[in-house]
């Protein structure tokens, strides 16, 4: 048994890729969607957030031989959890990340935190994309929600969460995007230019995340745009092909030994 923290569409890909190698693999994940996503394509799931102890416990009653590490390259909680996990159940961890993007765009500027992006932001004042997600939405409103000459686009999952945590926050209901991914460039130019907007908040999330997508979108609209750096993590080794991550496997977990 493998498990693979799972939840973005590369990383499903990548459990789907070690099952077919010969693997049992249980992918875990953090929404219902994304466990209906991976059962559909007949994975075993295992719902719900887990600390490193939960983890651990997970690892120990599935006898797992290893842990695949493909959550969100900003998902920092749940790479020290799986690092803890599997240091205190004795057994090797493998990360995946997807590859990062290349960003040649002269009017980017690269910051290391979300308050980071937030403040400079609040000096900059305009029409404010985020394209951050919500679980930091809470940073950008209190620095950026009232300023004078400001108005600020939250684009997000179509959650019933996210749309709550919107309205605990006083988004008004114009300046929310609630929609699901992929998005081309021509989505996104477009959605800029409907809004007019200014500047534009995004992470980076690496090719697979559109990041790509956004900031070409961005350029040719001459949109300045704040790119927040992912976190600064020791992982060890890093894959980024799904090949690699499985020949890592076959040396570390034989077939004929896992189960």
């Amino acid at each position: 048994m493998i498990i693979v923290l799972a939840g973005t569409s590369d990383a499903r890909k990548l459990a789907l890729c070690i099952q077919q190698a010969g693997y049992d693999v249980l992918a875990t994940v953090v929404t219902e969607h994304a466990a209906d996503q991976l059962r559909a394509s007949g994975l075993a799931v295992h719902l719900g957030r887990l600390t490193s102890e939960q983890l651990a416990e997970l690892i120990r009653v599935k006898k797992a031989k290893a842990v695949v590490d493909a959550s969100h390259p900003f998902a920092e909680e749940a790479s020290k959890n799986a690092m803890q996990a599997t240091a205190e159940a004795g057994v090797p961890y493998i990360r995946y990340e997807r590859q990062a993007a290349h960003v040649a765009y002269e009017r980017v500027t690269f910051v290391d935190s979300y308050e980071e992006a937030a403040e400079l932001a609040a000096k900059k004042q305009g029409v404010i994309m985020l394209t951050t997600g919500s679980k930091t939405l809470s940073i950008f409103a209190k620095k950026l929600l009232g300023l004078p000459n400001t108005r600020v686009i939250a684009r997000m999952l179509p959650r019933k969460d996210n749309m709550e945590k919107c309205e605990e926050l006083k988004f008004p209901q114009e300046n929310i995007v609630a929609m699901q991914g992929p998005f081309t460039k021509e989505l996104d130019k477009a959605l800029f230019q409907h809004f007019g907007v200014t500047l534009l908040i995004t992470k980076e999330s690496g090719k697979v995340g559109f990041v790509d997508e956004k900031i070409a979108a961005a350029q040719e609209l001459g949109i300045e745009t704040i790119v927040i750096r992912r976190p600064s993590i020791q992982y060890g080794t890093v894959y980024s092909q799904f090949s690699d991550v499985v020949k890592a496997l076959q040396q570390i977990v034989p077939l004929s030994i896992h189960s």
